[in-house]
């Protein structure tokens, strides 16, 4: 059912990159019909995002009244919850909210030797759409992983779309989005949720980002709004990367590995460990317990698909391994994760220790979950306050200053042949 390699193997490489190609990029078919979506929307507006979403969706709205909540519909949906999931919904808020505050960035400045004022102002975006997934599960944590980071960083107006196909809502989301304190909610999904963010339509105001992920449509239509807006990420299929040093419970592993498997048929299941017999025993406890799940038939496709236990080594090289994959989430099974953490460079979020599942991550540890994916980890960072905010450069030359870096500016931009830049500097010296 899942694939088993050897780090020794002669074409263990060319194994290895087999086993990470994912292409990104979408299907041609697929951006046509986004960019002819995302005209639609742009031209009409409003009522294209309504025909689309009962096209889509199954649902029968006449107007972007019925698919916009009221606030007073999502706290009814939170009073509805049982107790102990409104009581775990503020808890994992509490705790995300907490981590990000140490986030948030400083304006500051200096002045040098001349009396030349230097420095950044940090400001928050006016507003952020947040697109939260709708369809083959419900992911209330995704709203507070998008919505909370906002609002620390000052962000005054927060838009959530989220899809609900059939008209189905769910209470949890709609929880989760009175509990993280969003402004406006609609009931669209898809590139044509995209679109009314990027775009502006008669009801639903054009936003600065959209951050969260998405279906393949969604991917490509944030692709395609880019530079309109800003966005957060692609974001591609989800991975796990476990590297074990035998002494964690072969169980858990097997159960950490089944935690992104479930998510889709193309999520990726990778286990790292020296011990060939180890190996053996994990994939004893995927066969024991892969029954047990009720989304078995989607973790078999997908350990079967895009899955492997790897035999390495030793630490060291599992570890060099790893920053080559570059997970999105990283599990460090291990007696001293310490010890091995400052060999890994390259990872999403990194798991410590045996009792650290990477489950406890996505809902309320405290760090973001919305984490780079497809070996995006080499050169991007997790969600973060600092997504919601942006650095204006302060820059107030003394009249002392005007004359030291007049001259240096004169030389560089009469080299450049831009002589108006060289004599706006030269007016002001003396």
């Amino acid at each position: 059912m899942i694939r088993r390699l050897d780090s020794t193997s002669a074409n263990f490489q060319a194994e290895l990159t087999a086993l990470l190609a994912f292409e990104t990029s979408q299907d041609p078919q697929v951006d046509q019909r986004v960019a002819a979506i995302l005209a639609d929307v742009k031209s009409r507006g409003d009522a294209a995002v309504v025909d689309y979403t009962n096209r889509f969706d199954g649902t029968n709205a006449s107007s972007m009244a019925e698919l916009e909540l009221t606030q007073a519909e999502l706290k009814a949906a939170f009073e509805r919850l049982p107790a102990a999931q409104a009581e775990a919904l503020q808890a994992a808020a509490a705790r995300v909210r907490s981590y990000h505050e140490k986030q948030k960035m400083s304006s500051w400045s200096y002045e040098d030797e001349d009396g030349t004022l230097l420095g950044q102002q940090v400001t928050a975006l006016d507003r952020v759409g947040i697109y939260v997934p709708g369809g083959k599960a419900a992911y209330p944590s995704s709203v507070l992983m998008n919505a909370i980071p906002a609002h620390v960083a000052g962000v005054a107006e927060i838009i959530m779309v989220v899809p609900t196909p059939k008209g189905e809502r769910n209470d949890l989301v709609l929880a989760a989005a009175y509990v993280a304190g969003v402004s406006r909610a609609f009931t669209v999904g898809g590139a044509q949720a995209v679109g009314a963010l990027a775009y502006g339509t008669q009801t639903v105001p054009q936003v600065d980002k959209i951050t969260g992920p998405g279906n393949a449509y969604v991917a490509a239509a944030k692709r395609a709004v880019f530079g309109i807006v800003g966005i957060d990420m692609v974001a591609g299929p989800s991975e796990i990367l476990v590297l074990a040093d035998g002494t964690t419970n072969p169980d858990w592993v097997a159960m950490d590995l089944f935690s992104q498997a479930e998510h889709d048929e193309i999520a990726q299941s990778i286990l790292l460990c020296p011990s060939a017999e180890y190996v053996a025993q994990v994939a004893a406890s995927i066969e024991k317990l892969l029954p047990t799940q009720p989304r078995q038939d989607i973790i078999r496709a997908s350990l079967a698909n895009r899955g492997a236990l790897i035999v390495v080594k030793d630490l060291a090289e599992a570890c060099e391994i790893c920053n080559y994959i570059a997970p999105e989430h990283m599990e460090l099974s291990v007696a001293e994760p310490e010890a091995l953490l400052p060999q890994i460079r390259h990872a999403g979020a990194i798991f410590m220790g045996q009792f650290t599942s990477e489950s406890l991550g996505d809902y309320c540890a405290g760090p973001n979950h919305v984490l780079p994916t497809a070996r995006s980890a080499r050169f991007s960072s997790p969600l973060g306050v600092y997504d919601f905010q942006k650095r204006s450069s302060l820059i107030k030359v003394s009249a002392v200053g005007a004359q030291k870096l007049g001259a240096i500016a004169s030389v560089l931009a009469h080299g450049e042949g831009l002589t108006a830049h060289a004599n706006a500097a030269e007016l002001r010296m003396k």
